[in-house]
């Protein structure tokens, strides 16, 4: 088992949930995941506020539950409220972390006085989900099938550019309820950078954002974040929309297979989004926008999901709580990442986000297990 250990000797270990204890010294190192918090690292009570999006919302309040375990004077509370807004309040300095499904631009970046860290601390397939009496699963969707239905095309489930890829399958003669993010979406981002990618009409006419304006025909209906949308296809027969694959698998929604670059139809899973990962390379940076990946086993719509952290934290017990945080999601974290829908990173990715993260705090190093 390897041991976090403090850059100096003058900075308090950790500890976890309860009230405020001074220490004298160093608490003695024991197993991570003690019941007791005896493996805590954190000295007094500290309280961090982190929001931003949908997608990873339920892996993040997994980790602060299963975090305050360790460190009981540590409480990480994430708010779901949308990539959007989570970009805004983490620029606007309001909270102490951000996430967002799209990485910030450098325009957004710029606009951040402190300074910017993304960094990916997890992935995940966007998935096109369905509720449709009759047809629970095995629905196959062509490129120009599910761009068709969100572009507001295609309007009935029994269509011919539906009906050519699922031959013997009965697909009635029913109006198709295409759902939406009502609210500033990385979701919505990434399956529009993915849209424009494959469908020149789709970039010259609705193109991409966290935003976009919807068509008016066909019937399209908008929901607040991936829990919105989730309620909604489940409520609604004959609803299609998309959401992270999480959540349609946590609330069991059917998913179609989505053909891929190569022609191949790809069921949405933890192997095929892993594929995707694989074939792509992070730059320096940390952002990498996977548009259509390659590779005949991918997914095609699989992206990461970015922590936003400040660069400058003059209050040195949060800086070692966020590097706490962080140190325990690359670690402990991704041990409950496939288990809730979500993609585990790679080694070499949790390397490069450690060491872009151990900047935050001087007085903390991150060390992975």
């Amino acid at each position: 088992m390897s041991i976090t250990t403090l850059k100096s000797p003058s900075t308090f270990r950790l500890l976890s949930v309860a009230a405020a204890v001074a220490l004298t010294g160093l608490a003695s190192c024991r197993p991570a995941g003690s019941p007791d918090g005896s493996d805590s690292v954190i000295t007094q009570s500290i309280a961090l506020t982190g929001a931003g999006a949908s997608f990873p919302a339920p892996l993040y309040q997994n980790w602060a539950i299963q975090l305050a375990q360790v460190e009981r004077n540590l409480q990480v509370n994430y708010q779901s409220i949308g990539s959007g807004a989570g970009i805004e309040q983490f620029t606007a300095g309001t909270i102490d972390f951000g996430a967002s499904d799209t990485a910030m631009t450098d325009a957004q970046m710029a606009a951040v006085t402190r300074g910017t860290l993304l960094l990916p601390m997890t992935a995940g397939s966007i998935v096109m989900a369905y509720n449709l009496a009759g047809v629970e699963t095995g629905l196959k969707l062509t490129r120009d099938a599910y761009v068709g239905i969100l572009s507001g095309k295609i309007t009935t489930w029994n269509d011919p550019a539906i009906a050519a890829a699922n031959p013997g399958v009965t697909l009635p003669d029913q109006r198709i309820t295409a759902v939406h993010r009502s609210d500033g979406s990385g979701t919505t981002g990434v399956l529009t950078k993915h849209l424009s990618a494959i469908s020149p009409e789709w970039e010259s006419s609705i193109g991409q954002g966290n935003a976009v304006e919807w068509p008016t025909t066909g019937n399209f209906v908008g929901a607040r974040g991936n829990e919105g949308v989730t309620a909604q296809i489940q409520n609604v027969n004959g609803a299609f929309g998309y959401v992270e694959y999480g959540f349609a698998t946590n609330n069991g929604l059917a998913v179609a297979a989505l053909e891929n670059q190569s022609g191949n139809f790809i069921v949405p899973s933890d192997e095929s989004a892993r594929a995707t990962l694989e074939a792509v390379e992070l730059p320096d940076n940390l952002r990498a926008f996977i548009t259509d990946p390659e590779g005949p086993d991918s997914y095609p719509i699989v992206t990461y999901s970015w922590m936003m952290m400040y660069k400058e934290n003059p209050d040195e017990p949060k800086a070692i709580a966020l590097e706490r945080w962080i140190e325990f999601g690359l670690n402990e974290g991704q041990d409950q990442a496939e288990p809730l829908g979500y993609v585990r990173l790679p080694d070499p990715v949790r390397q490069r986000v450690a060491e872009a993260a151990d900047v935050i705090s001087p007085d903390y190093t991150i060390t992975l297990k």
